[in-house]
């Protein structure tokens, strides 16, 4: 089928439809769409250059095997309006917009699935679901993984790598994102960037190759369980704002810079910790950041193992490296200075006045012309 004006496929109200090993291409709306309930599978079927290559709305339910969705001018697989439905296997190749978009309630199941190009990876949003396991991701232009606005997704067992971020949340405290067993590498900005009032939970994840390993910020909240950062230019985990900053067996490993940042008023709660090997400082804490580290190590060549603010407790620290506390209190004010004067002061030369002071009485009278009074 090629060249259709709408719609290439449509299952409607309580349908059920089969399609396998069919091409679409050319085709102005989406290439197969399931609405109104139905139901049905796609096998081994090739979409190309289709607003959206398949769309399902409305409690639709397909399922969807081994198939390809390519150069999607929109997206590739586009679930909304509370469409469910699980892709099995399939391709996204080079989409315009999002590979696979889940958004106004949709909740769809994605396994073994492949996304290469393209701008973003899997975008979870405006209240929407999603389980993403077995999933790889590769050289896109945006982040790989978004869920925004009170959405909530699980990412399991998946790999990506050569995009500028990896994870991004944003969002109030509906928004949440759980990744078990990622690996993300070689990313420009951000393996993990949490936002908003968002919360992420972290678990057997590593990230390599990149600018900041995880960052949390506003007041957002992220759990790091299990986790590796290697090769970071510019630091392992940072917490700034009101963000909050839980880790458990966090090892960051050759930091350009900082193995752990915390600024603003952030607060860190960072246990059985370790820092290697990180440029300038293991662990900087400065501003009103506060919270507490505890049976960490710190090694290496850095400068020094913690720069702190005394704000932050620091127990059961193993370190050889030195650990410096900075002062958080402002400068003094400069002194000022108040002079009290008894008599007049001049500044500068004056003629034509008249003065008087230490008088009960002062009497003031006008002269004319050479002395004499007007």
């Amino acid at each position: 089928m090629t060249g259709t004006g709408l719609a290439a496929v449509v299952a409607d109200t309580q349908a059920e439809l089969t399609v396998t090993g069919c091409a679409i291409d050319a085709v102005h709306a989406e290439g197969i769409c399931f609405i109104e309930q139905s139901r049905g599978s796609v096998d081994r079927t090739r979409v190309t250059d289709a607003q959206h290559g398949i769309a399902v709305v409305g409690g639709s339910d397909p399922v969807v095997r081994g198939c390809a969705f390519v150069r999607c001018r929109d997206t590739g697989i586009n679930v909304r309006s509370s469409g469910r439905g699980r892709f099995e296997e399939c391709e996204v190749l080079d989409a315009g917009n999002a590979s696979v978009f889940s958004t106004e309630g949709g909740s769809p199941e994605v396994h073994g699935c492949r996304v290469s190009g393209g701008n973003v990876g899997i975008a979870v949003t405006e209240g929407a679901r999603g389980r993403f396991t077995h999933v790889t991701i590769e050289d896109l232009t945006s982040v790989a993984l978004r869920v925004r606005d009170g959405s909530s997704a699980v990412f399991e067992h998946v790999r990506v790598e050569r995009c500028p971020s990896h994870v991004e949340t944003l969002g109030d405290g509906g928004t949440t994102a759980d990744i078990t067993d990622a690996v993300f590498r070689d990313f420009d900005m951000s393996a993990v960037e949490v936002l908003g009032r968002s919360r992420v939970r972290l678990k057997n994840v590593s990230a390599e190759r990149g600018t900041l390993g995880f960052g949390v910020g506003e007041e957002a909240q992220l759990f790091v369980h299990d986790c590796e950062i290697e090769a970071v230019s510019r630091c392992g985990a940072i917490a700034f704002g009101k963000g909050r900053l839980v880790a458990r067996n966090l090892t960051v490993t050759g930091s350009g810079t900082m193995g752990l940042s915390g600024g603003d008023s952030a607060y860190l709660d960072v246990v059985d910790s370790a820092f290697t090997d990180c440029a300038v400082v293991g662990v900087s804490v400065r501003d009103r950041c506060g919270g507490r580290l505890a049976d960490c190590t710190v090694d290496g060549t850095g400068r020094d193992a913690v720069r702190h603010n005394g704000l932050v407790e620091l127990a059961s620290l193993r370190t050889s490296l030195p650990v410096v506390k900075e002062s958080t209190e402002p400068a003094a004010p400069p002194p000022t200075i108040v002079n009290n004067f008894n008599a007049p002061v001049f500044n500068a030369e004056v003629h034509g006045v008249q003065l008087a002071w230490n008088n009960t009485q002062a009497v003031q009278q006008q002269t004319g012309e050479g002395g004499s009074p007007a």
